[in-house]
């Protein structure tokens, strides 16, 4: 199996349309981690992602006469413009399904290499069983993103091309894991050549199908993946990749949403270049993996997948960075409500950043205050040494630095606890986004309970978030829950939510 797979990647034609992206050396973060690091920038393609390689080989391996007729693909992105770029440079039509969460700066880059568009349901899955259907209907060719061998081939140039890029000792290859396609196409490339070196996949927490595959010894289907690194956001890995990953790739990662945006940042100041969440995830497990293996003096290397982000989820990005890297610590401290306690908190962190500090009077005894503080090199254990000293000085600490609902809703809704709220339960919820989506989310809840709380904040993602305080009778929970459930949206009680009992309950 392996030699056919080499043999292919030997083969590929993807120059017809891909570079051969460089690979550079991340000197400054190098240094930090002890490690030589080196990025393959696959940022550089024209469609700005790997994926132009697999897509480009697969339909060119085509025959000619099946060419002709046309081919079809579903996808949120990046493989919708390697598939529309590669039939523009073929010169056949090419028909993209795209969900209708996809956002604009997706839908134009397809929409500007000629092909055709038709947004279809919420989500992949959607898409993808439409475009199928649609492919027998109009005799066209389905062109799949990852489980398939001239896709895998494609995708396993990356693999040839660092072989030959960096001649010297390589210790082990970084690479983001969603379909699987990618890290089959390297892992065979690579272990066929130097099988000394590592392979490491590395996927979202909550996109986990090859990680749980490989545990489980067979593929599974998640049943709800997380949507931050929408380019991975995959409920079950391929076939082909399977088969291939279960032989040859060493271990699989997994990485949290704040180590993403962590090694987004660490992209960006080595190269100048802002990835997406699934682009910068191989490094978020590099890191990851240098700490828990403590090595220094390897050689590691890690695959920039893909730049196309859109510019409104720099924000949402920018503040989860600091979190991921250690750098900043996000707490709730309970201090005495009388004049004069904001200077003694104050002096007490000494002369540490304060990055947000909010506050709203509740209790003529009692003070709740939401506080971030910037930290240095050693954010763990600096974190931990200033709780002591706070809990040394009795005041109350809670960590909300790994707390979700703190990090994305609470802090920017400290402002006052509602009296006497009746029943009141909380959830968080995410829902697909799309012009008109908050108002079709409210009109589909209905009018049987009072909504007593409420935050959303727009991303720039394809879903949208909420926190949402109802008041619910308890002899209603499971009719609500029921509600939540059949209108298909990705749910979570909070009620317990120290961050929601401490400043909004």
């Amino acid at each position: 199996m392996l030699t056919a797979y080499v043999k292919k990647i030997l083969q590929a034609r993807v120059y017809d349309v891909a570079n051969e992206t460089d690979l550079d050396h991340a000197a400054a973060l190098s240094r930090r981690l002890n490690n030589k690091v080196l990025i393959k920038r696959e940022d550089q393609q024209p469609v700005f992602s790997f994926k132009i390689r697999g897509a480009y080989n697969k339909i060119a391996n085509l025959p000619e006469a099946v060419r002709a007729l046309g081919v079809i693909a579903a996808s949120a992105g990046n493989h919708a413009q390697g598939v529309a770029l590669s039939a523009s440079q073929l010169g056949i039509s090419a028909l993209i399904v795209m969900p209708k969460t996809t956002p604009d700066i997706k839908v134009n880059a397809v929409r500007q290499w000629g092909a055709e568009i038709i947004l279809h349901g919420n989500s992949y899955d959607d898409a993808g069983a439409y475009a199928k259907r649609l492919a027998v209907e109009q005799g066209l060719t389905f062109i799949p993103p990852y489980d398939d061998a001239d896709v895998i081939a494609g995708q396993g140039t990356i693999g040839m091309e660092i072989l030959h890029q960096y001649t010297d000792t390589i210790d082990a290859i970084f690479v983001p894991v969603g379909g699987g396609g990618l890290i089959a196409g390297i892992a065979a490339y690579v272990k066929y050549v130097r099988p000394e070196i590592k392979i490491i996949g590395v996927e979202p927490v909550d996109a986990a199908c090859l990680h749980d595959a490989l545990r489980a010894g067979e593929r599974i289907i998640l049943e709800q993946v997380g949507i931050f690194a929408d380019g991975v956001a995959v409920k079950q890995v391929g076939e082909l990749p399977f088969l291939l990953a279960r032989e040859y790739v060493d271990e699989v990662l997994l990485a949290t949403t704040d180590e993403i945006c962590a090694a987004i940042k660490d992209i960006f100041e080595a190269t100048r270049v802002v990835t997406e969440p699934a682009g910068a995830l191989a490094l978020a497990g590099l890191k990851q993996y240098v700490q828990r293996e403590a090595c220094v003096n390897q050689t590691l290397v890690t695959i920039a997948s893909g730049a196309n982000m859109n510019f409104e989820r720099l924000q949402h990005i920018a503040e989860r960075t600091e979190v991921g890297e250690g750098r900043e610590a996000l707490m709730a401290v309970t201090i005495p409500e009388q004049p004069g306690s904001f200077r003694t908190f104050c002096h007490t962190l000494g002369s540490r950043t304060i990055t947000e500090f909010n506050y709203r009077y509740a209790h003529h005894r009692e003070a709740q205050v939401f506080v971030g503080m910037r930290l240095g090199e050693n954010g763990l254990e600096e974190k931990n040494k200033l709780i002591q000293k706070l809990q040394d000085k009795s005041y109350t600490v809670f960590d909300l630095s790994d707390n979700e609902t703190a990090k994305t809703h609470v802090r920017h809704m400290v402002g006052g606890h509602a009296q006497c709220m009746l029943d009141e339960r909380i959830f968080r919820v995410e829902f697909p986004e799309r012009p008109g989506a908050l108002l079709h989310f409210l009109t589909e809840m209905g009018s049987r309970w009072n909504i007593s709380l409420f935050h959303y904040r727009n991303h720039g993602a394809a879903y949208g978030r909420v926190l949402m305080g109802v008041q619910v009778p308890t002899a209603e929970i499971d009719i609500f829950c029921g509600l939540l459930t059949r209108l298909g949206h990705a749910y979570w009680p909070e009620d317990d939510n120290p961050a929601y009992r401490l400043f909004l309950n």
